[in-house]
């Protein structure tokens, strides 16, 4: 079952320009953040969206949950037409739809202390008395790790942790019971060790309250532990998206497997055998014509830069936009 199923979705942000230049130039300049991308997340499974900074990853989690609008597409949870649904159908709907967010101290409210803040969302979408509801998040808190939660409760985020604010965040998502999470690279501000047990809680937490997740990250390694499928993302497209073993072990596409050569290996006498992309990623105001990835890449042919690749299947459920080496496979 399609828990969210993403139809051509496009998001352009509007360059702020000054009065004279809006008003005399023909062509309005846009930043392509989101370029017409399609995927679809299944009940119960993990979806990684990588890809570099900047690729449009964030804004995509976004629009899955109608933080933001979009320029144009579609998304449907459950068969709803997200952006077509009404302030009071998406109030219903936001109690199983949330967001983990990638800096944990910047998205805490600093004069609101720690159980406030993992307790407001159930506040608003639920009708529990005060004590209930304290109850309630004192549960959570307890499985997310932070004990003794009744020490913690009272604490402002400037006296926790980093690795004890990210699981603030984590069980302000979960107090509500969602079943579909958008979990925005929710290791990124966390060193080593603390994020090796965040990422260990989080497929727990999984299990516990059957979850979706839409997992994003800069960091492949991270994806070998969580996720079942992963998407590649770069300068607004999805360049490659499949099972996460078929894709690791034979990524098609030239972008996805500069990714993979550059992930670290622990070893000091492993030689690289790929070359790291040539050039600096094109500006997403003005995107080269065609693939996004043509002018980087050393398979690239006339037709790369002439029209823009769609997505091809070249193994059962493993997806790739690059005619070159889909034709090769």
């Amino acid at each position: 079952m399609k828990l969210l199923d993403v139809k051509n979705l496009k998001k352009y942000f509007p360059l702020d320009t000054g009065l004279f230049a809006y008003l005399f130039t023909k062509e309005k300049r846009v930043v392509r953040a989101v370029d017409d991308i399609s995927f679809f997340i299944r009940k119960g499974e993990v979806l990684g969206l990588a890809g570099e900074s900047g690729c449009g990853k964030t804004t995509t989690g976004r629009l899955a949950l109608r933080l933001l609008d979009p320029t144009s597409g579609q998304i449907l949870y459950r068969g709803q037409p997200l952006f077509e649904s009404s302030p009071e159908e998406m109030r219903k709907m936001r109690k199983n739809m949330q967001i983990i967010f990638q800096d944990p101290f910047a998205s805490l409210n600093p004069r609101m202390r720690i159980g406030e803040s993992i307790g407001h969302p159930l506040a608003i979408h639920s009708n529990q008395r005060t004590s209930e509801v304290r109850d309630h998040t004192l549960e959570i808190m307890e499985k997310v790790g932070m004990s003794p939660a009744s020490f913690l409760y009272d604490k402002y985020p400037h006296q926790l942790s980093g690795g004890q604010r990210q699981r603030v965040v984590i069980a302000r998502a979960l107090i509500t019971n969602p079943d579909f999470v958008v979990a925005d690279e929710p290791i990124a501000m966390a060193d080593v060790s603390v994020s090796a047990m965040i990422l260990e809680l989080m497929v727990k937490l999984k299990e516990e309250f059957d979850l979706t997740y839409l997992f994003i990250t800069h960091d492949l390694a991270t994806c070998k532990y969580i996720c079942d499928r992963i998407a590649i993302m770069y300068l607004g497209k999805i360049m490659e998206i499949g099972p996460l073993e078929s894709v690791f072990k034979h990524p098609v596409h030239p972008y996805t497997v500069s990714l993979l050569a550059a992930v670290p290996v622990p070893d000091p006498k492993f030689k690289r055998m790929h070359a790291i992309p040539k050039g600096e990623i094109p500006s997403a105001i003005d995107p080269p014509s065609g693939c996004r990835f043509h002018p980087r890449c050393d398979v690239a042919v006339a037709e790369c830069s002439e029209s823009v690749p769609g997505l091809v299947e070249v193994d059962p459920d493993h997806w790739v936009a690059c005619p070159v080496m889909a034709n090769k496979g």
